[in-house]
């Protein structure tokens, strides 16, 4: 593992910033302590144990895996953080929006990998400079665990065909997967202890592996956006403040959750999943069970 990034405040230097450029990733980066990142693991199963049975309009598990930043207060003050938008700001500048967050989790021994792929391809964003997935550690993210394996500098190809594979062990909505070949070797292993992080370009191809560990491989990702990102798909799409100020007006202003799974807040993430069905799943063949 490269040694841990050396961060002023948090806050990105020249050369990290420009290693993120010339590679189209960044890790690791320390941001929580060992003991935070446990506190928030604790958090976030409690959640899990107190509202899986719950009666919500759509499974927990959906509201983990979209927008949970919209219906968790938990999402919504993690990817407030400071520490993280520090270094976020060393990629975007001071005007920093989060698009969506979302808990990737795999479960113990179990087989669910992410297929190798662009993220742009499907944001309806076009292929912007102006975003940033910043990917947090919650438990160890090691090679045996699944972590996020990236290609060096494939950030600097455009969006590259992809296919919808619609497998039932593929963790993204489609099943998607990059139509090339990557070698094993082309793969850089991001592994991360809880706590850390890494920052990645959406055009960087990256996947992850099944989880063949005794423990929850969980992360979270985190979509940050400069407001001159512009929706190109969908007829309206939708952004929460960070930091800074947003003088392009792109993007729907949302505030965060007070509560969890408010009604207020829960139909608000109806109306985002519904206006952003249409760029999330175009061109697809089928449905796309997390926007249908």
């Amino acid at each position: 593992m490269p040694d841990i990034q050396d961060l002023a405040r948090h806050k990105l230097t020249p050369s990290q910033a420009a290693q993120y450029w010339e590679d189209g990733f960044l890790f690791p980066l320390d941001i929580l302590s060992a003991d935070e990142a446990a506190q928030v693991r604790s958090e976030l199963e409690q959640i899990e144990r107190d509202w899986m049975a719950a009666d919500l309009p759509l499974p927990l598990n959906t509201y983990k895996r979209v927008n949970s930043h919209l219906v968790m207060p938990l999402a919504a003050r993690l990817a407030m953080d400071p520490r993280i938008l520090d270094a976020v700001e060393g990629v975007l500048g001071p005007d920093i929006m989060i698009w969506s967050a979302e808990f990737f989790i795999k479960e113990p021994r179990t087989v669910q990998t992410v297929g190798m792929h662009q993220d742009l391809t499907y944001w309806g964003m076009g292929e912007t400079p102006d975003q940033v997935t910043a990917w947090l550690a919650l438990s160890p993210a090691t090679v045996e665990s699944g972590c996020m394996d990236f290609v060096r500098g494939s950030h600097k190809n455009p969006i590259l065909p992809h296919n919808d594979t619609y497998s039932e062990t593929n963790l993204l909505s489609r099943g998607q997967e990059i139509a090339v070949e990557v070698a094993e070797e082309d793969k850089t292993h991001i592994e991360l202890a809880p706590g850390q992080m890494s920052l990645h370009h959406g055009l960087t191809i990256h996947g992850s592996g099944p989880n063949r560990s005794d423990d929850r491989r969980i992360g979270m990702a985190i979509r940050y956006i400069s407001p001159n990102a512009k929706q190109l798909v969908a007829d309206r799409d939708y952004a929460m403040v960070a930091r800074g100020e947003d003088r392009q007006g792109n993007f729907i202003h949302v505030d965060p959750p007070v509560t969890l799974f408010s009604d207020e807040s829960l139909a608000l993430y109806e109306q985002v999943r519904r206006d952003l069905g249409k760029a999330l799943a175009a061109g697809a063949k089928a449905t796309v069970p997390l926007y249908d």
